[in-house]
């Protein structure tokens, strides 16, 4: 017996609106077993994931502290797939904005003006953009494949930063730990309402970020472009709409909003470099991408409850005592059932017996 995916003649207008809603309803009744298998209350624990983190004021700004980098990198993203490209080294795109933004406030410590976080913001968007173009360059050059290069990078990404930390950049002051000086006042993003949290202006650049993108994707040619070429690339080729050039405009994009992402992050919750600047946000984002339906409005609510996952299972750990690895699991079930639930309105499950199987694959050897 085999098991085919059928195509639909036509998906469901009902069910492709309520997949992310069902996606994440399975989710919580996937992590309910999962808690009970673990020997833990999954009322209690679900409870300390998804409702204690809201009761309090600072809370919600931790919740905008850990969107605002989901939310900016995969509305990048969401460019990407939409295209046909698939970008899978936004966190390398990520750390090296981080890095390169970081250039003024730690080689010149004493360069302090308003104009110093303009500029640190300008450098990580060109060297997040810039480390996105090289699997645009290898894909368009060489055609390789840019889900191996982009991912491969993210390494060379994460092992420049442990090396600039702990060698040229780390801080001659800092009691030999792995870490650069801090950052400069005017080298620090500030708070949007400082007297109540410490939400910073990341968060404003991941909405506006969404809604331009929002607006290119539905109002403009540029927009147009995108989809018709991730659609139908033979199509784009007969409206006169350059592939070569898409791969790079999508990856310039996602790269330099994921460079934004990281710079804004370094330089507004952390104030300074360290080997780890993430907890995997540029993969994270994948699953906020494909949760939002690859809608940048749509990102904006799933980069919220992504967030919700993270400051849910740091509360786990401490009230019922689970691992960290429990929130990762959670994030690989919400991406399972996501993606999952997205096939089924595409395509329907056929089960071939064994006799069928054997006369389809004669005709088609014949």
């Amino acid at each position: 017996m085999r098991i085919e995916l059928v195509k639909r003649p036509e998906r469901s207008k009902l069910f492709a609106a309520l997949s992310p809603f069902i996606a994440l309803g399975l989710t919580l009744i996937a992590g309910a077993i999962m808690f009970s298998l673990l020997g833990k209350n999954p009322v209690e624990a679900l409870y300390y994931y998804f409702i204690d983190p809201l009761r309090e004021v600072w809370s919600l700004h931790e919740l905008a502290v850990k969107a605002a980098p989901l939310i900016l990198i995969a509305v990048g993203l969401s460019i990407c797939y939409l295209s046909n490209n698939w970008n899978i080294g936004a966190e390398g795109q990520f750390i090296v904005g981080a890095i390169t933004g970081s250039i003024l406030p730690v080689m010149f410590p004493d360069f302090q003006s308003w104009i110093v976080l303009p500029l640190m913001l300008l450098m990580g968007i060109a060297g997040g953009a810039a480390y996105g173009a090289i699997p645009a360059y290898l894909k368009v050059r060489f055609n390789t494949n840019e889900i191996l290069t982009s991912l491969m990078l993210v390494y060379v990404a994460q092992l420049f930063l442990d090396w600039m930390v702990r060698g040229p950049w780390r801080n001659p002051a800092g009691m030999n730990f792995p870490e650069t000086r801090t950052f400069s006042p005017s080298a620090v993003l500030p708070e949007i309402w400082s007297a109540s949290g410490r939400a910073n202006w990341g968060f404003v650049f991941a909405i506006v970020a969404a809604v331009a993108l929002w607006f290119m994707l539905s109002r403009t040619l540029k927009g147009f472009e995108v989809l018709v070429l991730g659609q139908s690339p033979r199509a784009g080729r007969f409206a006169g709409f350059s592939q070569s050039r898409m791969v790079f405009f999508a990856f310039l994009v996602s790269g330099g909003l994921a460079g934004l992402a990281g710079i804004s992050e370094v330089s507004g919750a952390i104030g300074q470099l360290r080997p780890t600047i993430s907890p995997g946000y540029g993969f994270a984002a994948i699953i906020v991408a494909f949760l939002g339906r690859l809608n940048p409005l749509g990102i904006i609510a799933a980069g919220l409850v992504l967030a919700l996952s993270y400051l849910g299972g740091e509360a786990a750990q401490i009230s019922i005592g689970v691992s960290d690895k429990v929130v990762r699991a959670f994030q690989g079930m919400l991406l399972f059932f996501v993606l999952a639930c997205d096939t089924l309105i595409l395509y329907r499950i056929r089960f071939v017996g064994a006799s069928a199987a054997k006369t389809v694959e004669a005709t088609q050897n014949v």
